[in-house]
């Protein structure tokens, strides 16, 4: 079996390529309508919405970047991942039923229609509008990243392949997920979740027990890997990495209640036939979650732990930590599947971003801009899809060459991005009748001032908290401040009975 490693994997990435574009034909039958495309016409059951729910978490920043932060930074971006199930609760518990109820009153296809109707606001529709363009943009790079990374790491162990350069994989995996997603839209990326979840699931539990029963270097299993880390650098090995406790507790409140605030997950809220689907969405989510994200600590952990222990040569790049363990230690057919989940995961939540920053540029900021959306949506839905695609496709190589950024630290600035302008205006938003236009203008604005100024001026902040931490206190500050100082204007009647729920 080991002799055809190579054509078990590639023929495994090779089949799930071939699937996306038949989905992605499949799809463009029943995409009809920019209903259709956005929100699959709000018909989706409680299975296909849970899977797609939990899998658009984890992506190419859980399982290409997650396995490379735990490599590099220890044990710190645990608590990106352990806070995720408080999370999920907050968000269906204070957003889903609401989110869901406006949806069906108001007859809304994105996050901005729904803001829009509860601020009575097209200022605050167009300015969520330009926060998701430019947080897709971040977000999507990371995917571009993750399949890059993942197909230079398969070709190049094969002889035909073997000197196949970084463009030219992130130029082929981005054609791919361009046809899935402007033909087939998100009907395309939430039946593809179902499968991806499923195999994301079982990836998990199967790559735990690899690496805790099959790695020559540690016939202990996790017990060894983490006495050797702990011997070569105990702060690595203890709960808060070598980030720290501040920038571990900041990871720890983006990532958990910043869930709230994702547009990708948020729009999937809206997707469901029935509000009573939650009963099953929400927990099968959160198991979904936990079962995979075994992958995450698992392999990085391992891979760590046999480089600093000297049982293999340091990796190129800390990205590269997933890849090579399937590589080196999963069986071959093991790989072939963790390998084809891996651009499952990475494909339907780049097909998400591709469709709600669609849905911004074609329909919420022309809306907000000129009081109507643009004609022919379905259309210009698939034509802004393959533009945000190429957009992304260039950040992803600027920040690959030019700045360095690890996968799931991009991936970790858009997520901040969201977090600290969108739970303001949702979470809070939707809970609390007193908050205001003007406590949403703030909120937003301030969170994209601070995040960028980070971002852009390099501002190295102390004690390992990153931008989107500060960002987000400050936008909560000034949401609540303006909220409370300033006199709001009443809410819709319609929207006020949904709250009051």
């Amino acid at each position: 079996m080991e002799a055809f490693r190579e054509p078990i994997i590639l023929g495994s990435v090779a089949f799930y390529m071939a699937l996306c574009i038949g989905i992605g034909v499949w799809a463009m039958r029943r995409t009809r309508s920019a209903n259709d495309f956005f929100v699959a016409g709000r018909s989706l059951g409680p299975l296909i919405v849970g899977l797609a729910v939990f899998s658009s978490t984890l992506s190419g920043f859980g399982f290409v970047g997650g396995p490379g932060l735990v490599y590099s930074l220890g044990m710190s971006s645990v608590w990106m991942v352990n806070i995720s199930a408080f999370g999920y609760a907050i968000g269906f518990f204070l957003v889903a039923k609401r989110i869901r109820m406006i949806a069906e009153l108001r007859d809304t296809i994105s996050l901005p229609d729904v803001l829009a109707a509860r601020y009575d606001s097209e200022f605050v529709r167009l300015l969520t509008g330009v926060t998701i363009v430019l947080g897709v943009l971040g977000y999507l790079a990371t995917q571009v990243l993750a399949m890059a990374t993942v197909l230079q790491s398969i070709l190049s162990g094969t002889q035909a392949f073997a000197g196949i350069d970084f463009v030219t994989c992130a130029a082929l995996s981005s054609a791919v997920l361009i046809f899935y997603s402007v033909t087939g839209g998100i009907i395309a990326g939430v039946y593809t979740d179902v499968v991806q979840g499923l195999i994301m699931m079982a990836a998990g539990i199967l790559v735990v027990v690899t690496a805790a029963t099959a790695i020559p270097a540690f016939p202990g299993g996790f017990a060894d890997a983490t006495a050797t880390i702990l011997a070569d650098d105990a702060e690595a090995a203890m709960p808060w990495g070598t980030v720290g406790i501040m920038g571990c507790i900041a990871w720890f409140f983006v990532f958990g209640i910043g869930l709230a605030g994702q547009p990708h997950l948020v729009t999937k809220m809206m997707m469901n036939r029935r509000l009573s689907d939650n009963r099953v969405v929400l927990p099968l989510a959160m198991l979904g979650y936990a079962v995979a994200a075994l992958l995450w600590i698992s392999i990085g952990v391992v891979m760590r732990g046999v480089v600093v222990g000297g049982d293999a040569a340091p990796l190129d790049m800390p990205d590269s930590a997933a890849p090579a363990f399937l590589s080196a230690f999963a069986h071959p057919l093991l790989a072939g599947v963790v390998f084809a989940g891996l651009f499952a995961a990475i494909m339907s939540t780049a097909d998400s971003f591709l469709n709600i920053g669609a849905a911004a540029l074609i329909h919420d900021i022309p809306r907000a801009i000129r009081g109507r959306s643009l004609g022919n949506e379905l259309f210009w839905a698939r034509v802004a899809t393959v533009a945000i695609a190429v957009l992304s496709f260039a950040f992803a190589l600027y920040s690959h060459f030019a700045n360095g950024r690890l996968v799931a630290l991009l991936g970790a600035f858009g997520w901040g991005t969201f977090a600290a302008a969108l739970v303001p205006v949702v979470m809070f938003g939707l809970n609390w009748k007193r908050a205001s236009r003007a406590g949403a203008v703030a909120a937003i604005l301030v969170s994209l001032v601070v995040n960028f100024a980070v971002e852009l001026f390099h501002i190295a902040l102390p004690y390992g908290i990153n931008g989107g931490y500060v960002a987000f206190g400050l936008a909560m500050l000034a949401f609540v401040g303006f909220s409370l100082v300033l006199k709001p204007r009443p809410v819709a009647s319609d929207i006020a009975r949904v709250m009051e729920l």
